[in-house]
């Protein structure tokens, strides 16, 4: 059974220690951007980078300067090279992979195959914590999704995930069923955690599911989806799983509620992702 989300919840949130010192509050690692998807890479650094203690930053060389010389949003963050990445994932508490990842056939000159770094990074790391977004579930087959993962995929996404399921059990038993049943068959067939993102989004993992009603339309713009990403993340980084992902979709359609009562519909990820830490003010301190 599916049931609401519990904003007390919200309280269980992992907040640092006064005592606490630079580094022990989350260290997040984020691959993301192409050369085609710039500005998808920018959107989870906004926000993490006011959550956590370190962001390091991976995408190509375009984007790895334009951040570099953003230090107004970067403070406190390394840029990492792509050939370089994998010594900082053994570092940090938490990666997430994807935004702005392109399929394989959009690639351009400087990018890598989403796919097989995708793959190759989930399969090296199955006890890291992973939050799998964007590209990387464009390509990837859900077998090698390790336990530790969030994934956070639309509508979209999630269809084309489940063309990848090699069970053609447990394909048909999920083209037979409602799209909030379809979260938890598959959470618990591949033992991550699932947050579909739309008008309801659906969270469940292995045991629990709950839906996160709110936000409107106007978080249907470009980007949006990142921001959530890194919030995810971010909260993976101190928390578990299935409190990170909840308590993300929840903060994050607060924060376009927020932003409809001053704007309207008429703002864009950017506003979205400097909400975000208004609202969790409000809810979680």
């Amino acid at each position: 059974m599916t049931e609401n989300f519990d904003p007390n919840d919200l309280k269980k949130l992992y907040i640092p220690a006064s005592s606490s010192t630079k580094g022990e509050n989350g260290k997040l690692m984020v691959i993301a951007g192409s050369v085609l998807f710039h500005a998808a890479s920018l959107w989870p650094l906004e926000v993490a980078s006011r959550i956590v203690d370190m962001v390091f930053y991976s995408s190509v060389s375009m984007n790895n300067e334009i951040v570099q010389n953003d230090k107004n949003s970067f403070r406190n963050g390394i840029v990492i090279p792509r050939p370089e990445i994998e010594k900082y994932i053994e570092e940090a508490d938490c990666i997430l992979i994807g935004p702005g990842l392109p399929r394989d056939k959009g690639r351009q000159k400087e990018d890598v195959s989403t796919k097989d770094l995708t793959e190759r990074l989930l399969l090296k790391y199955p006890n890291k914590k992973w939050v799998v977004d964007g590209g990387s579930l464009q390509v990837i087959s859900p077998d090698i999704l390790p336990r530790t993962a969030i994934i956070t995929p639309n509508k979209k996404e999630f269809e084309t995930l489940k063309l990848q399921i090699k069970n053609e059990e447990l394909r048909i038993k999920l083209e037979n069923s409602k799209l909030e049943e379809q979260v938890r068959v598959f959470a618990k067939e591949y033992n991550c955690v699932v947050l579909l993102k739309g008008e309801i989004d659906y969270v469940s993992n292995d045991s629990q599911s709950v839906q996160i009603k709110g936000g409107n339309q106007g978080m249907t713009k470009g980007g949006t989806g990142d921001v959530l990403a890194g919030l995810t993340a971010s909260f993976y980084c101190k928390n578990d799983a299935f409190l990170s992902a909840t308590s993300a979709s929840f903060i994050n359609k607060k924060a376009g509620e927020n932003l409809y009562q001053s704007m309207g519909l008429y703002y864009n990820a950017s506003d979205l992702a400097l909400e975000i830490p208004k609202v969790m003010k409000e809810f979680i301190l």
